[in-house]
């Protein structure tokens, strides 16, 4: 796990988003590629205009929408710096 908290979010063309975390990692995310199924509470960031109201929430360290969807820090991260996930020494993701 990383414990690396988003501290900066800008929504882009799409549905991708450039995010900044505290350790200074800088990359452009692409939530297709982290958000398996735009449904449930991610239905609404179905709408360009939705999607854009993401924020970050600094209490929590990640991104949210005003419904209260969000996406775990790690996960971003790995996405974001290309390091997997190892959770008891398996990788879970990327």
């Amino acid at each position: 796990m990383f414990l690396i908290d988003v501290v900066h979010v800008k929504p882009l063309e799409g549905r991708k988003l450039e995010l900044t975390f505290k350790d200074g990692l800088r990359a452009v995310v692409d939530m297709d590629q982290v958000i398996e199924r735009f449904e449930g509470v991610f239905a609404p960031l179905n709408d360009p205009d939705y999607f854009r109201q993401v924020h970050v929430d600094p209490e929590i360290g990640t991104i949210v929408w005003p419904n209260g969807a969000d996406v775990c820090p790690d996960v971003l991260y790995s996405y974001a710096s290309g390091k997997p996930i190892i959770v008891n020494g398996e990788r879970v993701l990327n």
